[in-house]
């Protein structure tokens, strides 16, 4: 999971009517804006699993001591 962090690409996720409303070199701002709003969005579910999955290992980890 950190290597993801580390090793990250830059990417561009827009759906098709985003695309269309904000396409053309006049609106670049406002695109990179939608492009990372997305980006943020698709973050939040993988760090809760990921904080959820460190919970329970350390209340496995725990029980077995």
């Amino acid at each position: 999971m950190v290597l993801f962090f580390l090793f990250s690409t830059v990417a561009s996720a827009q759906c098709a009517m985003c695309r269309a409303a904000l396409g053309g070199e006049a609106n670049k701002a406002q695109a990179q804006a939608v492009n990372d709003g997305i980006v943020y969005l698709m973050v939040i579910p993988y760090v809760l699993v990921a904080a959820i999955g460190y919970a329970v290992y350390r209340m496995r980890k725990k029980k077995v001591k």
